[in-house]
This record gives structure tokens, C-alpha cells and sequence, in this order.
């Protein structure tokens, strides 16, 4: 793929998403093909979970380890990408990227497509495990960069599949075969990097999971986000015409905080400084990214480690009516007094969802959960779901559960390393079999935490350690009347972003959100560790919470083990608000 040019300078690169997770809307490849002009077609298909998965996939298979529904959505469309010249590029390899563009050269010659099929290898690093320190790992794969991918595309691939790159990759390296870009271009590589960033959910960018759905005219069949790339490295965020959901600033913020840390964003290509983005509406379902900056990457590349934690059970009893936590208590006594053999780890949690007087049973009714860990599934399996359903007529009044315990299932355990660049061979397979290494970056900067930002002025009406001034009569009201939030995980850490929609809302939001006010808000967070950085350019705050989801999803330690939900708790928390900042805003 070479730049393709004007009198003066390339032209911009549309590049549209159909895959967030895998898992994802299946006709997305088709309907980002069928909406509208593209030049590149991104899908990811890869999270810390997805490793797993698929981990557990190739024990079982050494052929698989790959995200098997791309192959059906290629089956589907890859004709139509290349009737249309849409190039394919996504990380649905995941642990086999040569096992998956193999069978994608056998899919198009059962189509009679002539499509060349090119891969990106060098990720997958549990080979060497042992060398490098990784015993006991199911998975272990390095976060590549894009010019592997860039690679395969200037020397011709119509699909480009890769293994565990970092989800902005899947832009950046289009857009450095596009523009020809250099390692040492940081600026411009690092608005790809926010592009990418940007796309990479999906439909997060255009409503989904949005905090402000409500003021989204239609949800129904959110559209997939589409990146123009510039030259530059600026980008204009939008979707095909018609389609559902909506792109503006407050969706691109939302998503801008989505599982990020400090100011700086780490890519093996580049470091964006997030606290640089200058997000302006450019009209209809167009939100333009411009004045990013760029610094070296760091000089080593992080490594998903994935682990086999255990086994693990749960059982999940209904408590109805009157005296809950006393027949709470009694069902963790006879269980307790059943169990010949205690588990490693047996966690109980009381959800009192129960109301008084309650119109209906259910909303008189509290969940009781019990989850249970060991390294034998013996000893939570039958012995466990046994015991749990004996006492269904020798228990509190009213018992039942929600369903039967079933057998002990395998959990897995996440945890991040970081390996030197060097150590990791990076490799562009090209659709001719012909191997090119990819060179690291030769300049780089160890990743250090940014200098925070100066708070802004507070309102009048807000006392300050320094004045004490005496406070306006303030409106008690749930947070999120009017500042939105966006939360998720990263590894066994959460993070949580909120954003405010007026300079006035965000001058309080700086002042008033502390570390130590969110610890109250949110009282599972106050034992933790939690860090907040400033984001004035975004009127938002994020707060990296350490440790509340455990060793990392797969190992269920939360009942929301993503943390999806955590910013929508914070939001419906009531605080004090100048009641100046509620007049006129959405309720």
C-alpha cells in the first residue's frame, strides 16, 4: 500500500471498526462494507478474558486459538471487500495468526477469490516462558506495534491477521503505509494512536454505553465508528450516514477515558499525551481530534500473562420477607456445618435487594452468593453443589436459588509483565511467505507518571482550604444529573473516568472530587489504593483504582468483574451541587 497523493498531500484515510471484543455484532463486517466508502476495515476481537479463551482453545486444539467467528464474517464478506478495495486488517490471530491466514487463503480459493493474506507473528512469547520467567503461563503474548502491519500492506495484503497488537496497532498501521510515516514521527503516530483508541470498542464511540443515553435520538442499531485520518495525525471521528447512535464530543470523551491510566498512553510506535487532545464538534456525527503530541515509546513491551488460578463454584440463594441477614446467617451455618472438606477460599455476599412492604416477591426478595475457589475441583464440585441443595427442606423459610450449583469450572489468573523491546521478534509474514523483520523504535523514553495539571479557579460558592468561603444553599442530587462517567478494567485494576459538560461544572468537578470524596462515595474503594489525574483539556478526572477486581476478570473476584458498572454506581451517588450548575442542565 503506497501513499496515495494529491498536488500536495496525501489524501485522509477513512478507517472504520466492526469488532470491539469477540463476541461483537456479527453483520458489523457487512454493514461497515455496504455504508459507505472505506479504505481499511479494522476488527478487535482481543482482551485479557479473550487470551484465555482461547488459550483453553488451543489446549484442546492446537489448530485453534484463533477467534473462529472472523472466519464466518469473512465467508460472509470478504468478497465484497475486495470488490470494493477495502483492506482487512484485525487481530482476530489472536494466539494462531498463521493458522488463521491459512485458513482464510483456503476460504477465498473455496470462493474463487484471488485475495492475498498476509500475518503478523512474534507476539506469542510462551515458548520461551521459561527463559524469560513466565513458568506455569497458559499465554504469554508481547503487545506488538503497527509497522508490522504497515509491512504487510505496502507489499500488497487485501487482509492483513495479527496476533496480540494493541488495539490502536490495528490503526496506526495503516495509517503509517498510507503516509509513510517514520518511527521518529511521534506526533503524528500518536494521533493514530488516540484514533485507534477512539475506534477500538466499537459502538462505544457512537452511544454505546454512553451516560447520556438518553439525549441519543436512536439506540436500537448503533453505528460502528469510522477514523479519518489526516496527514498530520489529526483525525475526524464519525459514522456512515443513517445509521444509528451519534458521535460527538461527549461520546469521543466518554471514550477517551475508557481503561487509561495518567496523562501518558503507551504504544510500542509512540507515547500520546492524552492531556494534549483537543477535541472540536466539525458537524453532524463529526467529531474532529487534533494537537496531539507524541514522545518515544517506552523501551520495553507489556506481556499478557495468563494463568490457570483454579477451579472455582457458586451457589446463589433467594432470601424473601422478613429477617434476611438472620436467615442469611443460618444458611452459611449449614453449609458451613456440611462441607466435609473446607475450600481454599469460600466468599459470601449478602445483596439486599429486598424492599419492605414489597408489591411483588421479587421485590421482596435478597440474594445471598456464595463463590468458592480451590486447586481441586473435587473438593467444590459435587461435594459443594451437594451440600448447597440439601438444605433446601432443612433451611430458612422460603429457601430457593436462583438456579443449581453446577460443576467446579476453571478460572484463570491475569497479570501484566514487561519485557525489553529486543527480547521480542516482530514479524511480518507477507502473503508470499517472504518473512520481514520488523526493527523496534530506535529512540525510546521510559514511561514516567506526567507532571499533573494545574486546578482551575474554583466557583465562587466553593470553599477552598484558603478562603473558606461561605457556600451558596446547594441542591442535593444524584452526580450524574450532570457529569458523565466511563469505567473499566485493566488487568486486576479499574479505572474511572468522569467528565463534565461546562467549564463552570468542570471547575467544581476538579475541586470537588478528590480521592478521598470518591473513597466515600464509593466505600468498596476505600481500602485501595487510588491515584486521580487531571484531564482539563476533557473537563474530566480519572481515578485508577488498584486491586478491586482481583486477579483480573477471568477470575470473577467482583460480581461486576470489568468494572463496567462502577462509574454508573458513582453517578447515581447524591452530592451536594451548586444549584447555579443544575439550572438549565439535563435531569
Amino acid at each position: 500500500m503506497t501513499p496515495t497523493t494529491t498536488a500536495t498531500t496525501p489524501t485522509p484515510l477513512r478507517i472504520a471498526n466492526a469488532s470491539g471484543f469477540y463476541g461483537d455484532r456479527f453483520t458489523a463486517v457487512r454493514e461497515m462494507l455496504e455504508g459507505g466508502d472505506l479504505d481499511i476495515l479494522t476488527g478487535d476481537y482481543l482482551a485479557e478474558l479473550t487470551m484465555l479463551i482461547l488459550g483453553r482453545d488451543r489446549m484442546k486444539n492446537p489448530d485453534l486459538g484463533y477467534a473462529k467467528t472472523f472466519l464466518s464474517q469473512m465467508e460472509d464478506a470478504l468478497g465484497l471487500a475486495l470488490d470494493r478495495g477495502v483492506k482487512i486488517v484485525t487481530n482476530a490471530g489472536g494466539l494462531n495468526p498463521a493458522g488463521l491466514a491459512a485458513r482464510l487463503r483456503d476460504l477465498a480459493a473455496k470462493l474463487g477469490l484471488d485475495a492475498a493474506v498476509a500475518h503478523v507473528e512474534g507476539d506469542d512469547l510462551l515458548p520461551r516462558a521459561a527463559e524469560l520467567g513466565f513458568d506455569g503461563a497458559l499465554t504469554a503474548n508481547a503487545y506488538l506495534g503497527g509497522f508490522g502491519i504497515a509491512a504487510c500492506l505496502q507489499a500488497g495484503a487485501d487482509v492483513v491477521v495479527t496476533g496480540r497488537v494493541t488495539d490502536a496497532s490495528l490503526v496506526v498501521g495503516p495509517a503509517v503505509a498510507h503516509f509513510g510515516w517514520q518511527p521518529g514521527d511521534h506526533d503524528r503516530l500518536a494521533g493514530a494512536v488516540v484514533a485507534g483508541h477512539v475506534i477500538e470498542c466499537g459502538a462505544q464511540a457512537t452511544g454505546g454505553n454512553y451516560a447520556f443515553f438518553t439525549e441519543i435520538a436512536d439506540l436500537r442499531r448503533p453505528g460502528f465508528p469510522i477514523a479519518e485520518l489526516h496527514a498530520d495525525g489529526s483525525s475526524v471521528i464519525t459514522k456512515h450516514p443513517g445509521t444509528g447512535g451519534a458521535v460527538t464530543i461527549g461520546t469521543v470523551t466518554a471514550q477517551l477515558l475508557y481503561e487509561i491510566g495518567g496523562h501518558r498512553y503507551a504504544n510500542p510506535d509512540a507515547t500520546a499525551r492524552l492531556d494534549s487532545i483537543t477535541l472540536t464538534q466539525d458537524g453532524p456525527d463529526r467529531v474532529r481530534i487534533s494537537g496531539v503530541r507524541g514522545e518515544a515509546p517506552p523501551p520495553t513491551l507489556k506481556v499478557c500473562l495468563n494463568k490457570l488460578g483454579g477451579f472455582r463454584n457458586e451457589v446463589e440463594f433467594v432470601l424473601t420477607g422478613l429477617s434476611i441477614e438472620a436467615k442469611a446467617d443460618l444458611a452459611k451455618a449449614q453449609l458451613a456445618d456440611r462441607l466435609t472438606v473446607t475450600p481454599e477460599s469460600i466468599e459470601w455476599t449478602l445483596v439486599r435487594t429486598d424492599h419492605p412492604d414489597a408489591a411483588t416477591e421479587q421485590t421482596a426478595s435478597a440474594l445471598l452468593r456464595c463463590v468458592v475457589r480451590d486447586q481441586n475441583p473435587d473438593t467444590i464440585g459435587r461435594a459443594f453443589s451437594g451440600a448447597a441443595v440439601e438444605l433446601a427442606l432443612s433451611g430458612y423459610p422460603g429457601f430457593t436459588m436462583t438456579a443449581p450449583p453446577g460443576a467446579a469450572s476453571p478460572y484463570g489468573v491475569y497479570t501484566a509483565a514487561y519485557v525489553p523491546a529486543a527480547d521480542v521478534t516482530h514479524t511480518a509474514v507477507l502473503a508470499d511467505g517472504i518473512r520481514v523483520a520488523i526493527p523496534h523504535p530506535e529512540y525510546t523514553r521510559a514511561l514516567e507518571p506526567a507532571a499533573d495539571s494545574e486546578l482551575p479557579e474554583p466557583l465562587p460558592n466553593t470553599p477552598t482550604p484558603a478562603t473558606q468561603q461561605t457556600r451558596t444553599t446547594p441542591t442535593t442530587t444524584p452526580l450524574g444529573h450532570l457529569f458523565g462517567a466511563r469505567s473499566g478494567d485493566k488487568g486486576g485494576d479499574a479505572n474511572l473516568g468522569v467528565w463534565a459538560r461546562t467549564d463552570e461544572a468542570w471547575r467544581w468537578l476538579a475541586h470537588e472530587l478528590t480521592t478521598d470524596r470518591l473513597k466515600t462515595l464509593l466505600p468498596e474503594t476505600a481500602p485501595l489504593t487510588v491515584t486521580r489525574h487531571l484531564f482539563p483539556n476533557l473537563r474530566a478526572v480519572n481515578f485508577v483504582i488498584e486491586g478491586i477486581l482481583g486477579a483480573g476478570v477471568s477470575s470473577q473476584a467482583r460480581f461486576d468483574p470489568q468494572a463496567k458498572g462502577l462509574g454508573e454506581w458513582l453517578r447515581s451517588r447524591n452530592v451536594a451541587l451548586p444549584a447555579a450548575l443544575l439550572k438549565g442542565s439535563e435531569q
